[in-house]
């Protein structure tokens, strides 16, 4: 095994990828250098948040887009991080026509293509909304095959999965797609090479180790295509309906809906505060009590549209408090306003919202976390953060798979 694996983090939050892979092995994951900058706004809370529970490293706060080329040419990455906007991944021929695509301004996939452009690392590992996979809606799976196909002209072979948390132990309803990507010289790839594609997605591959599935898709949803080898053709022509795990290997894809073998989730019961810790500004007032069982009504209203024209929105209940035997719903960054989204619970005949504490723990963080900050930002920061126990577990079968690897990432970069 590497002596240790160098990471470098990219739209860093308040750590969760960094804490994910220290859960699994602090003395090998490095994280040699992380990236958090929150453009418009004064107050730097996430970074400052990183700061705190971070000490080593360098802790970048700047915008990732002036950050020149040298400095992750410097860095030796082995394994690259990061959960980035869902975003529109269009190209265009450059006006003069002789200097290939170019991405729209402000995507910060980008960011990520030219950190692997410089630095080469091993392993990619990346978390996005899982409607990342059907974008844009005119023309869906578009976003999702430009990046594979950026994967593939870099030399990557990659898997992807949705994965929900509350089905692997979590105690948090949470859709995420993450990606793994992993340089095609790798003896872990001339391993994955020797299995069929519907292996690695249903066996043999990084996701199907981590996260277990049946062998059969749901009700048989399984597809395979080729991606165009110009991207731009991509970005004008292309759309496919990819299912919630694949594999890509050199352009080829293999994708199919897979099913949970082992579902397994943490009751909201059980990360809860004894009400003895919760201050009385967690607990609902009359006025929110009433407000909050309107919003959680179901409802039919007459609306006039902008052109005039009238329409009936209609929207289903849903429980006035949410049940402490099952998981969480999916927190969003509103968590903790008056919103229909936000959780409310019922403990001893009382209505409150969930403590910034809870929402850390719905998304497996350590008590305080992002303590020192306002409550509106440590609700908007757990609302953007990923659920690390996941990250731990995906952590872990890097390990395995780096226990075995000989190529080093010096060695990738001579090939190149």
């Amino acid at each position: 095994m590497s002596k240790t694996l160098n990471v470098v983090e990219l739209f860093a939050g308040v750590g969760g990828f960094r804490l994910g892979l220290e859960k699994a092995n602090s003395d090998v994951f490095k994280t040699v250098w992380a990236n958090q900058w929150e453009p418009s706004r004064k107050t730097q809370d996430a970074y400052d948040c990183y700061t705190r529970n971070f000490k080593e490293g360098i802790h970048s706060n700047e915008d990732i887009t002036k950050v020149p080329d040298e400095t992750f040419q410097q860095l030796d990455i082995d394994l690259l991080v990061g959960g980035f906007p869902c975003q529109d991944y269009s190209v265009a021929r450059s006006l003069s026509g002789e200097k290939g695509l170019q991405g729209k301004k402000g995507v910060l996939f980008w960011e990520i293509k030219r950190v692997l452009e410089n630095s080469h690392p091993k392993y990619v590992l990346l978390e996005n909304v899982d409607r990342l996979l059907k974008s844009p809606s005119k023309q869906r799976g578009r976003d999702f095959a430009i990046m594979l196909a950026t994967f593939r002209d870099l030399n990557y072979i990659v898997e992807w999965r949705v994965v929900n948390a509350a089905e692997y132990g979590s105690a948090q309803k949470r859709r995420r797609v993450f990606i793994f990507a992993y340089k095609k010289d790798l003896d872990f790839s001339e391993k994955q090479l020797k299995s069929t594609k519907n292996e690695i997605v249903y066996k043999e591959g990084f996701f199907a180790k981590t996260f277990s599935v049946k062998s059969e898709p749901y009700k048989g949803r399984e597809t395979a295509d080729k991606l165009p080898q110009d991207i731009l053709k991509i970005s004008d022509d292309y759309s496919f309906d990819f299912h919630t795990a694949g594999v890509m290997i050199d352009g080829e894809f293999f994708t199919a809906q897979t099913v949970v073998a082992n579902e397994s989730f943490i009751p909201l019961k059980d990360i809860i505060l004894d009400e003895s810790q919760v201050d009385n500004k967690f607990y609902l007032t009359d006025a929110q009590a009433e407000k909050f069982a309107y919003l959680r009504g179901s409802k039919k209203i007459e609306r006039t549209s902008a052109t005039g024209h009238k329409y009936i929105f209609s929207e289903g209940g849903m429980s006035p408090t949410d049940d402490l035997e099952g998981p969480g719903r999916t927190m969003l960054t509103s968590e903790g306003t008056v919103n229909r989204s936000t959780h409310i619970i019922e403990v001893n005949g009382r209505k409150r919202f969930l403590t910034p504490i809870e929402c850390e723990r719905l998304n497996s963080f350590p008590d305080n976390w992002t303590a020192g900050m306002p409550d509106r930002m440590r609700y908007f920061c757990m609302g953007n953060a990923l659920v690390v126990d996941l990250i731990k577990k995906m952590a872990q079968t890097i390990l395995v798979i780096d226990a075995d690897e000989k190529v080093t990432s010096e060695q990738i970069e001579l090939l190149i």
